[in-house]
């Protein structure tokens, strides 16, 4: 049995599908575009959009009752491989700032992402 998450904290799914599917033991977030929940909004450069995207997985998270420290999984899909080193800054800059260990992870380069964001991220949270 599996319950969807949805929180105001982050942005609605632009499609057909919820912003996470909690199963009890595993949070799974559907990936998070850069877009500022407030505003509608995406900030221009890469590492605003990196931060903007963990935060939108942050608050998802924090709405099935967990926390940064509960991710154990992440996949990073940026549109150019050349901002690698400015994502993993911002990466390790916010799991830092969260107190939290390092989760594993995949960063994919990809053709385009939706509303052409230069960043999308998702992540799998354990209870």
């Amino acid at each position: 049995m599996s319950e969807a998450i949805n929180t105001t904290a982050a942005p609605a799914a632009i499609g057909p599908y919820v912003q996470a599917v909690d199963t009890g033991a595993m949070v799974f977030t559907s990936g998070q575009l850069p877009i500022d929940p407030a505003t509608g909004e995406m900030p221009a450069d890469v590492a605003a959009q990196a931060l903007q995207s963990l935060n939108n997985v942050k608050a998802i998270v924090e709405a099935a009752g967990l926390s940064v420290s509960n991710i154990f999984k992440m996949t990073v899909f940026v549109k150019d491989l050349n901002t690698f080193a400015t994502v993993n800054e911002v990466y390790q800059k916010f799991f830092d700032d969260n107190n939290a260990g390092y989760p594993a992870r995949s960063c994919v380069e990809v053709a385009r992402l939706p509303k052409d964001a230069l960043v999308e991220i998702e992540a799998i949270a354990l209870r």
